[in-house]
């Protein structure tokens, strides 16, 4: 949510400027250039919090020790193997061997 909020704030800075440069009649790659660069001054001048938050954020996303984000779906298939397979003892459950038809 932390990296979300960050890259919420400098495009929240840099469209701002684009479109001013825009209006200057600076050209399209000029404005991008421009607006983006002081959208990048701005932002480590004055959002040092959110920017640390961000990083952080994608630390622990990138390190291996963050939960796996799993859907709804994910979280029920995962539950109705875990039961056949408790409520079957006898059934051996092989992930690493592929099937010979696939």
């Amino acid at each position: 949510m932390a990296f979300l909020k960050y890259s919420l704030i400098r495009l929240a800075l840099f469209v701002p400027l684009f479109v001013l440069f825009q209006l200057l009649e600076l050209g399209a790659i000029l404005s991008v250039i421009c607006a983006g660069l002081i959208a990048f001054a701005i932002s480590y001048l004055f959002f040092q919090r959110q920017r640390d938050a961000a990083v952080g954020a994608v630390h622990e996303r990138l390190s291996g020790r963050a939960k796996p984000i799993r859907t709804a779906g994910e979280v029920d298939d995962a539950n109705a193997e875990d039961s056949l397979v408790d409520a079957h003892p006898d059934v051996t459950v092989k992930m690493d061997k592929r099937p010979k038809d696939a």
